[in-house]
């Protein structure tokens, strides 16, 4: 059975049908990615999603159990953390207390013991615990949104658009980190503009355009689909 299933979603901006039955599986252990042009509907599915939007129709099951209604602060509780496009850092407060955010719905010695495994995987953070959050790099800030996330310790955790505004690097990083969080256990789903990228590490991937699904299966075969590397990989 699939962890996360989004079937026939059809979500609305006022009169503005932006989601028109969107419909993806991720399964446990994957990295299932979504590709697009801008405005094709990623950032909205992935919003609806973690219950910061309401579809007009359709269903979204965790782990068997139906997410529509629940509101986005319990998503932590049911085992799924958003890693939201431009990153939305608490620029004033520390990196600790930034990750400790994350961390709300937790027992206290617990989210201790996680903040320093997120330590581990994130040196960096570690080095500038105690620096605010807008002393950060770019690439500092994401690997914080992505600590702050693991910090609820996700079974699924879904990313938005990581690479944004970063050099290539740093975007290098981000996905090898991404791949390392996956490899360690976690599901992983990754909206991302930087489809090469996105498709090199995903199992699977589905195409949006204007807010429907037109293309899916194994990401190493749509990454040398003609169609696909036309319209999103530079041919």
């Amino acid at each position: 059975m699939a962890l996360l299933t989004v079937s026939d979603l059809h979500v609305y901006y006022g009169s503005i049908h932006a989601i028109k039955g969107v419909g993806f599986e991720v399964n446990e252990g994957e990295i299932v990615t979504l590709i697009g042009a801008n405005g094709a509907g990623k950032s909205t599915t992935l919003n609806t999603v973690a219950g910061l939007l309401r579809p007009r129709k359709g269903e979204i099951t965790f782990d068997g159990e139906s997410l529509v209604g629940v509101p986005a602060h319990q998503m932590i509780r049911r085992g799924i953390a958003l890693c939201p496009e431009g990153r939305r850092v608490f620029l004033q407060m520390s990196v600790k207390d930034n990750l400790a955010m994350g961390a709300f719905t937790r027992d206290p010695a617990e989210a201790r013991e996680t903040m320093e495994r997120v330590y581990e995987r994130f040196p960096r953070l570690h080095e500038r615990r105690h620096q605010s959050a807008g002393t950060l790099s770019g690439g500092e800030q994401q690997m914080l949104a992505m600590g702050r996330a693991l910090m609820g310790k996700p079974r699924l955790i879904m990313l938005d658009e990581p690479s944004m505004g970063l050099a290539p690097i740093l975007v290098q990083e981000i996905f090898d980190i991404i791949r390392a969080l996956n490899e360690g256990g976690t599901t992983v789903l990754l909206v991302e503009q930087n489809a090469s990228m996105a498709l090199s590490i995903a199992d699977r991937a589905y195409v949006l355009d204007t807010g429907n699904v037109t293309m899916d299966g194994d990401a190493d075969d749509l990454a040398h689909d003609p169609r696909v590397r036309d319209a999103y990989l530079g041919g």
